[in-house]
This record gives C-alpha cells, sequence and structure tokens, in this order.
C-alpha cells in the first residue's frame, strides 16, 4: 500500500509519492511525469494520456480535453459555453441539463460527463503509478483550484470515487504549494513568523496567496485569482498569426478546426522560446491549409503588447492580494512561483514591481503542488510516518446560513464563516423551532458558478414541548477536510425545568456556558433581553477554535432563542440526534454506483481490447518473421521446397486476412490461427536448431573424451595429485570414456550423413546430455580433495627432558648452569630485577 498526491490540471497532470524517506515524481509508461488531461476513444477502445494527446490532430472529434473547467456545471452556464469554444469535441446538454460530450465508442455513439471523463484519467494515473511503484495504490490527496466551489469539489470527489480512489483530502492547490515550501525549511522560528506570497500561473488559471510559516506549521492568510492563463496569451497570438496569414495566404485558420489546433501547437512552442530569448523567432508551419506552406516569426516586446490585456489583469490580481491579505510589502518574506506561465518574463517583471521581490524560484514550478499534495497524504495516512506539520487552509468565499420563518417570524439569515475562515472548521447554530424546518447554506459573496445555494437540508422530526413551546435545535456547520461546506448534524435539546437552590449557582452556570459558547455573547452582544440565536465554535481536527467576529454578521438579530439567564431556574437537557434529508450538487448515490459499474465495465473492456490487439500484433509479426527466415533467410535450407511454398503461401494468405475479414476478430480467433502455424513451422525451427548447434556440442562432448583419458593416462603414470585415488575409479573413467567415443563415432556419422532437410538423426540435447554424463563421472573423481594427514605420533622424551620440561624450563640438579658474577654482584639482594 501506497500513498500519492495528485495534481489535476487542465493541461497535464502529475503524480508524486511518498516513498525511499522522501518525495519522488513518478512517471508514466512513456517515462514522462507529465501526463496530458486528454482522453481518446478509438474503436473498442480507450486511450488516455500522452498515447490521447499524441493522435488528437488525427483523431479530434473522438478526442477530448480541458474537461477539468466543465466539473460540476450544467450546459447552459456561461462559463461552459466560454468553455466550449476552445474544446473541438462534440458537446450536448443532457436532459438533465448536465454536459454531454458525444464521442464514438465500441461503434456506437455514446455521452460522458465531465466527471466520467475525469475518473477515466485517474484510472490511468492510478495503473500508472502502481506500476511505477510495484504496489497497490488507493489513499490519495487531489489538489485542486482554491476558488473550486462546493458544486465543483463534490464532483471532483465523484470521479476519485468513480475511479476507486479514497481521497484523504481535496487540497487547494495554493495550500499544496505552500507545503511543499515550508515542510522542509529548518529555519522557522515559533516567534517570528514568515510571510510568503505564492504565485500559481498555469495553463487556465491564475492564484496567488500569502501565507504564514513558523515552526512546523503554516497557516494561509489570503488568496485569489483570476481564470487567466497560458492559453490566453496562446489565443491572443494565434488570433494575430490567423489575420495574418489571412492576408499574406488567403486562408482562414479559424474555419478549421485542425489547422487551429496545429497553429497553437507551434505557438506553444514559440511562447516558450521566447521566454528565453529576446530576438525574433521563426514560425513555419508545412501544408498548413489547403496544401499551403505558412511562414512568420515575433519576438517578445511584440508578444507582450499583444498580451497586455492580460498582463494587466495578472497585475490587478497581484494587487488584490496585497489589500485582502493587509500585508505591507515590507512583511513579505519573499515570493514564490510555480506554474509553467510563470516562466515568462513579463510576469516576473510585474511581480517585482507589485511586491518590491524578485521571483524566487525555489520550488519546481512544475511539480510543487503534486509533491505538497503527496505530504499532505503522508501526514495523513497511517501507513506512513511523517513528523507531524500542521496545515490551517481557508475558506475563500464568505458563508451563509438561512432558514425559514415560522408563523409570523421572518425567515433567519446568519453569516456563519466569512472570507478566509480557518478551515476545516465546524460551528454549532442553535434555532428555536416547534417544527421540521429548513435550512439553506448559501455563499455570502459573489463566486464563479452560478448558483449561490450551497445545499438545502430538511430538519425533521422537530416537536414542541409539553406547553406548546419550541424547543432548541443545535445545527453544525462545518467546512471538512476536502473544503466543502455542509450541516454534518442536527440535534434536538429537550429542557426541563427543575427548581435551583441558589441564584449564585445559576448565574455562575450561566457564566460558563456563555465561555464555552464564544456566540453572539462573545462578541460582545448583550445579555439584557432577549437573543434569537446564537452559534458556538467548535474544535474540527487539528484547528483551533477561533473567535467569534464581532459586528456586522455576528451582532444581527436573527429569528431563534437565547435565554439571558433572567430566570430562576436550572434545566437539564437531553439531546436526541435528529434525520437530515439533503439536497445539494454531486450525483446521487444510485447514479454514482452506476457510473462506478460502467467505469469497471470499460476497465475490463480495454484490458480485453489490449489482449485482443497483443495476440493480433503477434500473429501479424510471426507472419512477417517467418516469411523473412524461410526466404533467402536462415531457414530456407532446412526445408523441401514444395513445403517452403506451401508454408510461404498460407502466409501471404494470413497476411491479406489480417488486413480484410480478420482486422476486427476475437483474441481467440488469432491464438489458434498462431498456433496451427507454429505447429508446422516449429518442427522446421527445431531441424535447424539440431544442425547449427550440434557440430559444436559434438566437439564439446570430443573435449570431454580427452579430459578423460589424460586424467588416466597421468594416474597410471603416478602422478602424485592422484595419489588418494583408486584404481577402480579410473577404471569407470576409462569405460566411461570408451562407451562416450562410441556413441560420437556411431551418432556423428549418422548426422554428417543426413540432408538438411530432413529432421537430425541425433538432437542437441543428446548431445549435451552425453557431455553432462561424462563430465559428471570425471569431475566427481579427479576433484575430490585429498584427505588431511594423520597427526604425527610424539616420540618418549629422555629422563633429563622430561625433568626439565616438569620444572617449568629450569635446569635440574644433574645440569649446569654459567653464572655471571658480576651481574649478580651488582644486582646485590634486589628482588625486583632478573639476574642472568
Amino acid at each position: 500500500m501506497s500513498v500519492i498526491g495528485i495534481d489535476f490540471g487542465n493541461e497535464g497532470c502529475y503524480v508524486a509519492a511518498a516513498r525511499s524517506g522522501g518525495i519522488e515524481t513518478l512517471a508514466n509508461d512513456y517515462s514522462l511525469r507529465a501526463t496530458p488531461s486528454f482522453v481518446a476513444f478509438d474503436g473498442k477502445k480507450r486511450i488516455i494520456g500522452v498515447a490521447a494527446k499524441n493522435q488528437q490532430v488525427t483523431n479530434m472529434k473522438n478526442t477530448v480535453g480541458g474537461f477539468k473547467r466543465l466539473l460540476g456545471r450544467k450546459f447552459n452556464d456561461p462559463h461552459v459555453q466560454h468553455e466550449l469554444t476552445s474544446i473541438p469535441a462534440r458537446v450536448e446538454a443532457r436532459g438533465d441539463g448536465s454536459i454531454g460530450i458525444k464521442v464514438n465508442y465500441l461503434g456506437e455513439d455514446k455521452h460522458f460527463g465531465p466527471e466520467q471523463l475525469t475518473a477515466m484519467l485517474f484510472t490511468k494515473l492510478k495503473e500508472t503509478s502502481a506500476a511505477a511503484m510495484q504496489t497497490q495504490v488507493n489513499d490519495c490527496v487531489i489538489a485542486c483550484p482554491a476558488f473550486f466551489t462546493n458544486a465543483e469539489r463534490r464532483a471532483l470527489l465523484d470521479a476519485a470515487q468513480i475511479a476507486g480512489l479514497n481521497v484523504l483530502r481535496l487540497m487547494n492547490e495554493t495550500t499544496a504549494t505552500a507545503l511543499s515550501y515550508g515542510f522542509y525549511k529548518n529555519d522557522l522560528f515559533e516567534d517570528k513568523p514568515r510571510n510568503v506570497i505564492f504565485v500559481d500561473f498555469g495553463h487556465s488559471a491564475l492564484q496567488v496567496s500569502a501565507c504564514t510559516f513558523t515552526k512546523g506549521k503554516l497557516k494561509m492568510l489570503a488568496s485569489t485569482w483570476d481564470q487567466i492563463g497560458g492559453r490566453d496569451i496562446d489565443l491572443a497570438l494565434a488570433d494575430y498569426f490567423s489575420k495574418e496569414f489571412q492576408e499574406r495566404y488567403k486562408i482562414n485558420s479559424k474555419t478549421n478546426a485542425r489547422a487551429n489546433l496545429r497553429l497553437l501547437t507551434e505557438i506553444e512552442k514559440l511562447k516558450k522560446q521566447m521566454s528565453a530569448n529576446s530576438t525574433k523567432l521563426p514560425l513555419n508551419i508545412e501544408c498548413f491549409l489547403e496544401d499551403i506552406d505558412v511562414s512568420s516569426s515575433m519576438q517578445r516586446s511584440q508578444m507582450e503588447e499583444l498580451c497586455a490585456p492580460v498582463f494587466q489583469r495578472v497585475e490587478q490580481t497581484f494587487k488584490r492580494l496585497l489589500a485582502e491579505s493587509k500585508l505591507q510589502l515590507d512583511d513579505i518574506h519573499s515570493v514564490e512561483i510555480v506554474g509553467g506561465s510563470s516562466r515568462i518574463p513579463a510576469v516576473k517583471q510585474l511581480i517585482e514591481q507589485v511586491f518590491n521581490k524578485p521571483a524566487s524560484t525555489t520550488l519546481n514550478q512544475d511539480e510543487a503542488v503534486s509533491r505538497g499534495a503527496a505530504l499532505q497524504c503522508a501526514i495523513m495516512s497511517p501507513a506512513v510516518r511523517v513528523r507531524e506539520f500542521g496545515v490551517t487552509d481557508i475558506q475563500n468565499y464568505a458563508v451563509k446560513v438561512l432558514w425559514d420563518s415560522e408563523g409570523s417570524a421572518a425567515p433567519g439569515e446568519i453569516e456563519i464563516f466569512p472570507q478566509f475562515h480557518a478551515s476545516p472548521f465546524s460551528r454549532l447554530l442553535t434555532i428555536n423551532r416547534k417544527g421540521p424546518f429548513n435550512v439553506s447554506i448559501v455563499y455570502g459573496q459573489q463566486v464563479p458558478y452560478p448558483d449561490q445555494t450551497i445545499g438545502v437540508w430538511k430538519i425533521k422530526d422537530v416537536k414542541p414541548t409539553e406547553r406548546g413551546e419550541g424547543q432548541d435545535v443545535k445545527l453544525k456547520v462545518r467546512i471538512n477536510n476536502n473544503g466543502i461546506v455542509l450541516i454534518s448534524s442536527a440535534t434536538l435539546v429537550e429542557k426541563k425545568e427543575a427548581e435551583e437552590a441558589a441564584a449564585a449557582e445559576q448565574a455562575a452556570s450561566e457564566e460558563k456556558l456563555a465561555e464555552q459558547a464564544g456566540g453572539a455573547n462573545a462578541a460582545g452582544e448583550p445579555t439584557d433581553g432577549q437573543q434569537e440565536a446564537y452559534c458556538e465554535n467548535e474544535d474540527d481536527n487539528n484547528t483551533s477554535t477561533a473567535s467569534s467576529p464581532g459586528g456586522q454578521g455576528w451582532a444581527q438579530r436573527v429569528k431563534g432563542w437565547f435565554s439571558s439567564g433572567t430566570d430562576k431556574k436550572k434545566k437539564a437537557s437531553k439531546a436526541t440526534e435528529l434525520p437530515l434529508e439533503c439536497t445539494t450538487h454531486g450525483f446521487s448515490p444510485i447514479d454514482l454506483g452506476n457510473y462506478t459499474q460502467q467505469e469497471s465495465k470499460m476497465i475490463g473492456n480495454d484490458q480485453r481490447e489490449t489482449e485482443r490487439i497483443d495476440a493480433k500484433n503477434a500473429l501479424e509479426e510471426f507472419v512477417y518473421d517467418m516469411r523473412n527466415k524461410l526466404q533467402d533467410g536462415p531457414l530456407e535450407r532446412f526445408v523441401v521446397e514444395s513445403e517452403r511454398e506451401a508454408i510461404v503461401a498460407q502466409l501471404n494468405d494470413l497476411e491479406n486476412w489480417l488486413y480484410e475479414d480478420g482486422e476486427d476478430c476475437e483474441r481467440e480467433t488469432y491464438t489458434s490461427r498462431l498456433q496451427a502455424l507454429h505447429q508446422k513451422t516449429d518442427p522446421i525451427k527445431v531441424r535447424a536448431n539440431d544442425y547449427e548447434l550440434c557440430p559444436a556440442v559434438f566437439e564439446e562432448l570430443k573435449g570431454s573424451i580427452a579430459i578423460a583419458r589424460l586424467a588416466v593416462a597421468e594416474f597410471r603414470k603416478g602422478v602424485p595429485k592422484y595419489d588418494h585415488l583408486t584404481e577402480t575409479e579410473f577404471i569407470n573413467i576409462s569405460e566411461t570414456a570408451d562407451k562416450a567415443q562410441k556413441w560420437l563415432d556411431t551418432h556423428l556419422s549418422k548426422f554428417a550423413q543426413s540432408p538438411r532437410t530432413a529432421d537430425s538423426p541425433v538432437q542437441v540435447s543428446a548431445v549435451r546430455h552425453e557431455v553432462q554424463t561424462l563430465n559428471a563421472c570425471v569431475s566427481s573423481v579427479i576433484n575430490r580433495a585429498k584427505p588431511k594427514p594423520a597427526p604425527k605420533t610424539a616420540t618418549p622424551p629422555k629422563d633429563g627432558e622430561a625433568n626439565a620440561e616438569q620444572n617449568g624450563g629450569e635446569p635440574t640438579k644433574g645440569d649446569k648452569m654459567d653464572v655471571d658474577n658480576n651481574a649478580q654482584s651488582a644486582a646485590g639482594n634486589d628482588p625486583s630485577m632478573d639476574v642472568e
């Protein structure tokens, strides 16, 4: 089991994994790190990734890209209509208003939604990751744009579920970039925050964020964006060149989708060259349209002039972030850039002008997001041990809660989460009701989605008290790990009154309740009179409790009930979970199950189609190879002419069949025909193998016989190395060698006389068997090591020698020792000195 992080881009995807003690970006089956976000359909098979983009020009109507920006949207959405101008595939509206991309698959027209196409791409990423890591891949973290709304996030989660991925978290791309930056920084301090700006300028979007780092933690401060990217620059240049070609060559590339696609491809190459060169660069396209070759040129200054509106929007986005983050220029430590379009010199100049800091390239501009997502996945997964690093994200849009009226009371409304509130986070909202009611969660500001409503929850089984009064309903409104806002639970609090012993105890309990609530009273609301609703902060995961902002949004008098503490009663409460009925974005469980089943069938069909094509290719390869070997090849002389001509004729018929009736057959048909060919040609290959290899093996046998006879001769001459061997053993070697010689003489004669078009009278395996038998007989004897010599028997010592040994080497009485009188005199009576 392994964990991965996925950077799902509009043009391409990157996958990183936690392994070998670090984060590694994985290569796909083309040994490339980037997998294009393209899905194509070709007959019975899906083509995904690199292969899909490579054949886009030749299979344009059945190749789909750019579907990331269509997730969770309806066909009539103005944003969708704008995106469809750059998607050459056929897109239609379904019955429910959703997007249906029409392709030809399995011989018929079918419609797939953007979520299904995303699931197909995720399936490919999952397979290539498993192949690269040689292990199963299940847990993942997927990075998505910070501006994605609830609808788009749910659509992305649905796509991942269809593909069989377990998403631990949907992570904002800006936050993933910040994590990949801060995780490895060892120079961060707890008491000295570091503020860093991150600029992510990609293919279709610009995202700018502000983040503050302390030791072991990061906290996002603000983020802003604009839906412009490198493709907008490409389109501006394409419009310029199209007008130029129309004037010079009288051709209009805008009327031809294939020509326009080729032009965009060449412009992308030119744009990358202009980032490194300020000189004039050529653009040439052969057979562009109507067999006309076109050429032109452009330099960087001209490109910057044509794309001035795009760069103005980039500058406005930078300035907007400064205003929303409330950071001063002196507070900013550095500006880090990622994304392919951030390499453009004009963008770097704007960064320096606005932030008064040069653009820093500490991070890998293409892989930073995927690496950050993989780090987050490793931190969250129990399968990987990683040091803790706190990540506090933000909710990029303000969120309000609305509830319907009851009786004469007006509908209620409260801003539950302001813009840039910490995420994940939960709040408890208490509303007093006598019966079931509806609660809506909506965005409190303009968002890049036509529907401002996040969802509608129907709170059921709410009942009045015995006196007919309303009861408190606590709603837990949550921003979860995926950045999705929802009501996770509803609880009915039934209160029973009891006489209180003392008024002081009641006041103390109310004070404690106010501190825990952190709601309207914590925000500075007055406690006298009646407050109609209140909110409580609640810790969520590793996020600390946030203080409730005062002022507008939290000092509203909304419909509900809040006790002021003037009653002299003490209330015991009983909490009961209430059922919820939710209407929000995303697939229903039934639709999700159907799409998952459909994806599984397509995966199985892809596998069968791959096996069928492999079987067809194997048959085709065998036909070409065998025909070449039989005609003027190595097998020609090992088969009679009539047999060779018959086989060649059969191979020719098979070749014609493969390109006609056999173009689209089942795998078993190809394998059965291949087996029939093997039955006819394998004997020829075996025959050729025997005739080509036997001479060398015969020589090997002759050498083994010579070695055996040499060993026998040396033994009989009394060579010392054979002293430990017996006569019987060498008699056995001699007899075995004679037997091998006799076998060799017999079969060598037959082999030499046999025609090469007939089967060999002796097989290579038989000759090798004789060699191995003789070698085993000889080596088992002559390679046996000599036994170790027996230890020598000790000679009995003489009497004097024995006495010397017993006395520790000192001489006995019968021995004589010369004494140096001078030395003895010098030593005197000092016992520490040795006397010689």
